[in-house]
């Protein structure tokens, strides 16, 4: 399971806001974000064993995050959830991306996941479970974990939901400020749930917050290669200011011709 919260479209600066979490096996290799051969440019990780990721961004501005979600019958061989999510990565726009993640989960190939797809020009969810479905992004925060976005009975959605509404989130700055401190907190106890997850095996690996602005200039990308509550976010935002402005001159090239 994963934990990501996504505020759309409610700062005009910065319509794409995220804090995810990642939760995956200890002894599972990943490696930091990089800028990805091939294109349209991605910056993402990687997980080093099957080679897909969990979350990025495309040069055009998209934004994919994957969280996994149970299933109540097991996928047989399934492919994997990961590498699924690098495809998305690969189209142009957040629609593309959500027709193609649709197409793939109704052929009953995977596991069950919920993916998280945005651009400027549309927000959505597909829950990828025994029936897949799409649901469109509210406009201010959303957040999705294991199982529906805004889901009432999610106890986590519902802590962090609480800890992202403490302030009016009204810039990226102050997103990311109050975004990385939620997404910092440990369980108060055993019996209840914080927002990094602490397992024997399993638990809390990494940590992202994103802003995706109107200009590549103010976008930021940061990460924690650990726990949040342990490691530091390191600032990965040149990269992802690099390949939003290839893409934006890419892209106009394109009308110019």
């Amino acid at each position: 399971m994963c934990l990501l919260a996504i505020q759309y479209r409610s700062v005009p600066e910065a319509p794409i806001l995220v804090a995810a979490n990642r939760e995956e096996a200890y002894d599972r290799p990943s490696l930091v974000p990089a800028i990805q051969p091939g294109k349209p440019r991605v910056l993402s990780g990687v997980d080093a064993r099957h080679g897909g990721t969990w979350l990025g961004v495309n040069q055009n501005g998209l934004f994919v995050g994957a969280c996994n979600r149970p299933k109540m019958l097991a996928t047989m061989g399934p492919r994997s959830r990961g590498l699924l999510c690098k495809e998305l990565l690969r189209v142009n726009s957040a629609r593309q991306a959500v027709d193609l993640a649709m197409e793939e989960l109704l052929s009953g190939k995977y596991e069950g996941v919920n993916f998280v797809i945005a651009d400027n020009e549309s927000g959505w969810v597909v829950h990828g479970s025994e029936d897949p479905e799409v649901e469109e992004l509210e406009e201010g925060l959303n957040i999705i974990s294991s199982y529906d976005v805004n889901d009432p009975r999610d106890e986590r959605q519902k802590l962090a939901r609480r800890l992202l509404t403490l302030q009016t989130l009204d810039s990226a700055v102050k997103f990311l400020a109050v975004a990385s401190k939620a997404f910092a907190r440990p369980p108060a106890t055993p019996d209840r749930p914080g927002m990094v997850v602490q397992g024997k095996e399993r638990g809390t690996v990494s940590s992202t917050l994103i802003a995706l602005g109107k200009k590549p200039r103010d976008a930021i990308f940061q990460y924690a290669n650990g726990a949040p509550d342990v490691a530091r976010y390191e600032d990965y935002s040149p990269l992802l200011r690099d390949i939003l402005s290839r893409g934006l001159r890419e892209s106009r090239t394109r009308a110019k011709a």
